[in-house]
């Protein structure tokens, strides 16, 4: 099995939810790491492993971010990482693959499956080889006790329930450690 590092300047963890039912708010986290081990002719071993940093978030609105931080929803000072770690990898054919995992976010772990996709693997100028992965999710944000929110006078309420997780990952291939 091959261990590939996250190279997470040539990649992304981003998400969408609905704001006041009419449209999305999207976002990202600028800090966060992981690593994947993958042999494209065993896929089904491979693993996953990524560890978020929620004090990161990003969405364009410092105040809305400031909020996303505190006790409403992220928490970031008593809650300072989400991670992601798979527990089985299921071949859907071609390069698409389903992988199941444990998602802990404000403190709480949850089954997820993400769809994912191996896009190919290439050598950069330096001579290192690198794999492009892709991923999607969807969760109810409610379940890691992410519920604050507020009713509208129109209906509906102003942060949706679902939130869509999107992962663009390029990762470098480790040089293999010899046993002594």
């Amino acid at each position: 099995m091959t261990t590939w590092k996250i190279d997470t300047a040539h990649s992304a963890v981003h998400f969408s939810v609905r704001h006041m039912v009419v449209s999305k708010t999207r976002g990202r986290f600028t800090r966060w790491s992981g690593q994947i081990e993958f042999d494209p002719d065993q896929p089904l071993k491979s693993r996953v492993e990524v560890a978020i940093d929620p004090d990161s978030i990003d969405t364009a609105d410092p105040q809305r971010d400031a909020h996303l931080r505190s006790g409403d929803f992220f928490e970031v000072e008593k809650y300072p990482q989400a991670s992601f770690r798979s527990t089985e990898i299921e071949d859907l054919g071609g390069d698409r693959y389903r992988v199941l995992g444990d998602l802990t976010v404000h403190g709480v772990t949850k089954p997820v499956i993400l769809d994912a996709i191996f896009e190919g693997s290439a050598r950069d100028p330096w001579g290192g080889e690198r794999a492009g992965f892709s991923a999607s999710t969807s969760i109810d944000r409610r379940e890691f006790g992410l519920g604050w929110n507020k009713l509208l006078e129109t209906g509906g309420v102003l942060v949706g329930d679902k939130v869509e997780l999107q992962l663009e990952v390029e990762a470098v291939k480790q040089a293999a450690v010899k046993a002594a």
